[in-house]
């Protein structure tokens, strides 16, 4: 009798190791499936975002032909309780939100403002947008033949601005995506590396395509790469900071010097476009000192 029941207790032992280990396999199975199946669904959202970028290109190419008449955007109003907050610096007042927007875009608080980049290769355009954007944002760019598309997103005065940044590749095949880039844009910046007077001289050239397809956007002349022009002889700086402004005038713009290595007056040009389109009392300090990033308003 005693030699069965110990038989029993030892039976029920390896009957129940062995449940214990079926239980901890299928928890590491458990385990696993959970982790590949969040895998498979990122790698789902990924491309869904990716569409959604190509149908946003090709509605916003599709619009651009269509369309005789530019995009009229609605202007943010500050109410008298709002004159205070209006009165201040912008990014204290702005909330950015990264990435590219969901279906919620269409909700009426999102205001659109397309930007363009123009200018020759080379010049830091591209690290311009990403400086500006993040870099996080990089990954989930829309890049087309001689197009690099970006967003940033911010929550100001009761509205959501999106920022659609159009980059232009600067050679000579790019040429042809000029008019969809420039087609409906709020703002254009020019822009040219001021450690290379032949991108300044060719400003112009990009000045006269831009303005065939868009006569009312907000034109800004953008000197790269500050943090190298300082290195170069006071005299050199000071024939380009004489071109720059001679340049800026002819266009009509307002000229900023600029760095994206080191952020400078990055932020401040998309400040400067917001305080412009919807007329805002954001005060612009003009900087003409040698050896410092200019800032001409025009």
């Amino acid at each position: 009798m005693r030699h069965n029941h110990q038989h029993h207790q030892a039976t029920l032992y390896i009957h129940g190791s062995r449940l214990r280990e079926a239980t901890g396999k299928l928890t590491r199975i458990g385990r696993r499936m959970v982790r590949l199946d969040h895998l498979r669904w990122s790698v789902v959202l990924q491309k869904i975002s990716v569409f959604r970028q190509l149908l946003r290109f090709i509605w916003d190419r599709f619009v651009a032909c269509a369309m005789c008449k530019p995009v009229k955007y609605r202007r943010l109003s500050c109410s008298p309780a709002d004159d205070v907050a209006c009165g201040v610096d912008l990014e204290d007042h702005m909330v950015v939100n990264g990435g590219y927007e969901t279906d919620l875009d269409m909700d009426l608080d999102l205001v659109s403002l397309k930007i363009s980049l123009l200018g020759d290769c080379h010049i830091g355009k591209t690290s311009f947008m990403i400086k500006y954007v993040g870099d996080e944002q990089e990954n989930s760019s829309l890049r087309m033949a001689g197009l690099n598309l970006m967003d940033k997103t911010l929550s100001f005065g009761g509205a959501r601005i999106a920022f659609r940044i159009w980059d232009v590749g600067g050679d000579k095949t790019s040429n042809e995506q000029v008019p969809i880039a420039c087609k409906d844009a709020v703002a254009i910046l020019f822009m040219f590396d001021l450690t290379s007077r032949c991108t300044l001289h060719n400003v112009l050239e990009w000045y006269m395509q831009a303005r065939k397809w868009n006569k009312t956007a907000i034109p800004i002349l953008i000197g790269t790469k500050f943090d190298d022009f300082v290195s170069l002889p006071p005299d050199l700086q000071w024939t380009i900071v004489t071109q720059a402004r001679t340049y800026a005038k002819v266009m009509k713009a307002t000229l900023f010097f600029s760095s994206a290595t080191h952020n400078i007056n990055v932020n401040k040009i998309f400040k400067f476009i917001m305080a412009r389109l919807f007329n805002l009392p954001w005060s612009l300090q003009p900087n003409l000192n040698l050896g410092e990033p200019i800032i001409d308003l025009y």
